[in-house]
């Protein structure tokens, strides 16, 4: 063989190794995924699709949107320039979103989340409207357990409180008070349902990180169930959390009681909500004003709860999401008016009154 042919051969695998490796770094930065997840705009939409009243119809034009935040991940190297690319985006690590829970957990998390909070929704929008609502309150949810937590090992994610020495409350509020009322380091016996079984576990309450109050460690949320006339139905998809509280509450109260208020208008907004239709704080606002605005919106309602002594203590960097939200309004030059509520009731009175 010349040496020419030798030199052309080499050449050739050298091109055809070179091109392989710039594949697989290809592929890597595609595909490979890292530890980290991305926050961006997710999306703003009606919920005509997902509330449903028994013999009620909003056939009214425009409409009341829920307004999400995507996450992405775990995210490839590609991926994470892409989303740092994207408005309002965050990157962050997966214990910065989902703490000790894994992906399974924290989807199951966001699941029940938002199965409460359509819930509270109706049961606030019946309340508006003056009409009864049955809530059955069945316990509290385990989301999970927290580092550190004395019930870890005994309590499950999935499991079901349903009494503190044999007590049961009413409310997750009652329960969480009722423990934070006992002293660091006491026993307590937690009742809980697990597939249908009744179980039964014993600790020592911890100290709750940032407080000198007792705990159990766990993340929680109610588990109720309600019945009203007429029937509801709020199916969200694949939609999780609890910030879509307050407008499902609204477009309850719309098909309920046949009101017409958006005059053809887009309305958006978010906040969390409870059964008496307090309206809360909840994560990702700018993201959510952003996309309200790119959808058209021409409202959008931001949960008004100022920072307290206490919220600081607990949380030094607090915002307050209207804060935030008129801030993000005035930075993308919209039009768009962020309206402050505290309760379903000021979103209302503003509706009726504008």
């Amino acid at each position: 063989m010349s040496k020419q042919r030798k030199t052309s051969r080499k050449r050739r695998w050298g091109l055809i190794g070179g091109l392989v490796a710039a594949l697989v770094v290809a592929a890597g930065l595609l595909f490979y995924p890292t530890n980290y997840y991305a926050e961006v705009p997710g999306s703003a939409e009606s919920l005509k699709p997902y509330v449903t009243v028994e013999g009620k119809k909003d056939t009214e034009k425009g409409a009341y949107m829920l307004t999400t935040v995507g996450v992405v991940g775990p995210a490839s190297p590609a991926l994470l320039l892409w989303a740092k690319l994207q408005p309002y985006s965050e990157i962050m690590s997966k214990q910065e979103l989902m703490g000790d829970d894994d992906s399974k957990a924290y989807d199951f998390l966001q699941e029940q989340y938002i199965k409460s909070a359509a819930n509270n929704a109706v049961q606030a929008a019946f309340k508006a409207a003056g009409k009864p609502a049955k809530m059955r309150h069945l316990g509290i949810y385990v989301m999970s357990l927290v580092k550190g937590s004395p019930f870890k090992g005994k309590l499950q994610v999935g499991d079901t409180i349903t009494a503190l020495d044999g007590k049961r409350y009413t409310t997750a509020n009652q329960y969480i008070k009722e423990i934070q009322s006992r002293k660091i380091g006491s026993k307590l016996t937690l009742t809980f349902t697990r597939k249908g079984k009744v179980h039964t576990a014993t600790a020592k309450l911890m100290k709750l990180p940032g407080t000198n109050k007792a705990g159990i460690g766990i993340e929680l949320t109610e588990h109720t169930t309600i019945s009203t006339t007429p029937k509801v139905k709020i199916d969200a998809g694949q939609i999780g959390g609890p910030s879509a509280g307050l407008m499902f509450a609204v477009q309850v109260y719309t098909e309920l009681t046949s009101q017409h208020f958006r005059h053809g208008q887009k309305i958006a907004g978010t906040g969390t909500i409870d059964g008496d239709g307090n309206v809360g704080q909840i994560g990702g606002i700018d993201k959510k004003v952003y996309m309200a605005d790119k959808e058209g919106a021409k409202v959008f309602f931001a949960p008004d709860q100022p920072a307290t002594k206490q919220i600081r203590k607990l949380d030094p960097s607090y915002e307050n999401n209207y804060a935030v939200a008129a801030r993000t309004a005035k930075q993308i030059k919209t039009k768009m008016k962020i309206v402050p509520v505290k309760t379903l009731q000021d979103a209302l009175d503003y509706l009726r009154t504008h």
